[in-house]
């Protein structure tokens, strides 16, 4: 077992259960999944990019990317229905649990003039979204063979009925908020 799931089962969901008195303990929020989603815009002229993407990708998160097509043509961006513009990858279990540990104790300390992430990225349904403007900030991405530096968004989805609980899951959990 991972060591983000430990803390989970053995300092967090007492914690929560403590917090807010739920009467079973399937009410304790928990994480469902991860998504992280990269968008290559410049993929309508150069295919080769989004193979670069997706390649980073499946470094960043041990799992192989979906790529992502346009929904509608918009003439202004040169984009077709159809047209392939991004990857993404939804991580559930022990990928997910990893991914996280990763990205809050070694990836986001690594962003320059690092301060916290923002308290308010919250949906209103208890998911939180995180932008990180560059995948250099991930151990596995050698800056070599790095063509283009390139952000992603990461939406973490959880089982808390609102945003104040799914905080206080993040916060325990050790996502790093701002002050």
């Amino acid at each position: 077992m991972n060591r983000l799931q430990v803390k989970y089962k053995e300092e967090v969901a007492p914690a929560l259960l403590k917090k807010y008195e739920y009467s079973t303990v399937m009410q304790i929020p928990k994480i469902v999944k991860v998504v992280i989603n990269i968008g290559v815009g410049d993929a309508t002229g150069n295919a080769k990019l989004l193979e670069d993407s997706v390649k980073e990708l499946t470094q960043i998160s041990g799992q192989k990317p979906v790529i992502t097509k346009a929904k509608k043509s918009i003439a202004t961006f040169k984009l077709r229905e159809g047209m392939q513009i991004g990857c993404k990858v939804t991580l559930r279990g022990e990928r997910m649990y990893e991914f996280l540990d990763k990205l809050m104790n070694i990836s986001l300390p690594r962003v320059r003039d690092f301060r916290g992430v923002s308290k308010t990225a919250f949906d209103g349904r208890g998911n939180y979204t995180l932008g990180v403007k560059e995948q250099l900030i991930f151990p596995e991405i050698n800056y070599e063979q790095v063509n283009r530096v390139r952000g992603m968004d990461i939406v973490i989805v959880t089982t808390a009925p609102n945003d104040e609980q799914a905080r206080d899951l993040l916060a325990l959990m050790g996502m790093p908020f701002a002050r």
